[in-house]
């Protein structure tokens, strides 16, 4: 079995509920083996020689009302080859606990504190574990913001002693998926890139953008200048078919929303004279590479 090398952090946001795990390894599709999490129990990232039947197992333990601690008792306690692994916990409650087995490669530790627990193996010192944690803490935003900034700052803190290869990123809250049927909020994952937090990042941006809503400092009322620009860029896009006068009507509304449904902004559809700026900024863009 390899190795999974590799550095995480699990967390949780106690203002929002959500709860989630960032991950960074020199190891093809990391996502796919050390994430886990579940809304009403917790999350657990199991790595080094990992078990991945902690995640389900753990999981289930936290779910029926057990602390981080005693899940990770309780782990550690049925696996006879517990020196070999490595893992992070984090339940609903904010409780913590961390464990580095004796047998994983240096440098190898974690930190376990509320609402968060960090660790890694096979990094190039304990900088790295704990660029996690004090950038985690000090990083304003949502929980999937602040744990992706949180791998890169340990990135830059040394990271791996391989490298890089996959990193991943998971974040679940209530009813938190695409149309509200289960709790899979962010499910992100970069399995083969030479700079795969940076990837993560920009993955993270794209799912902003398709899936949150307008924020209210990006609402912008369109007055008769800035509908005179929509319906031109929507005109060269094929979307609107009226004449150019600069008012924002029921002809002029429909083919922005033509074009937000068919670009997957359907989230930023928003009533009345109101657009997104982000949706408009797309717009426009698309509208002058044709343009060119």
């Amino acid at each position: 079995m390899k190795t999974i090398a590799t550095f995480s952090i699990v967390a949780r946001d106690p203002l929002t509920g959500e709860i989630g795990i960032a991950v960074q390894s020199k190891f093809l599709a990391v996502g796919s083996a050390v994430p886990w999490a579940r809304v009403n129990a917790g999350a657990i990232a199991t790595q080094a020689l990992a078990n991945l039947e902690f995640g389900p197992v753990g999981l289930d333990l936290l779910q029926k009302g057990y602390s981080a601690q005693k899940v990770c008792d309780s782990l550690k306690a049925r696996d006879p080859h517990i020196e070999d692994r490595q893992f992070g916990i984090v339940d609903s409650k904010g409780r913590s606990a961390t464990f580095t087995g004796k047998n994983c490669f240096e440098y190898a530790g974690g930190i376990a504190e509320e609402n968060l627990a960090c660790q890694g193996n096979i990094l190039v010192g304990r900088d790295t574990v704990t660029a996690l944690a004090k950038t985690f803490k000090s990083t304003q935003g949502s929980l999937a913001l602040r744990l992706v900034k949180a791998l890169d700052a340990a990135q830059e803190a040394g990271g791996d002693k391989r490298g890089r290869q996959s990193a991943a990123l998971l974040v679940v809250k209530p009813n938190g998926s695409y149309g509200g049927y289960n709790d899979r909020y962010i499910d992100l994952r970069v399995d083969d890139d030479p700079q795969p937090i940076k990837k993560l990042m920009a993955l993270l941006h794209l799912h902003q953008m398709y899936f949150n809503k307008t924020e209210e400092a990006d609402k912008l009322m369109v007055d008769e200048k800035l509908a005179l620009k929509i319906q031109e860029a929507l005109k060269k896009l094929g979307y609107y078919k009226g004449q150019v006068h600069g008012d924002y009507n029921g002809q002029s509304r429909k083919a922005f929303s033509d074009f937000c449904g068919w670009e997957n902004y359907e989230e930023r559809i928003n009533e009345g004279l109101i657009v997104d700026k982000n949706v408009l900024d797309v717009l426009l863009k698309k509208a002058k590479a044709i343009s060119k």
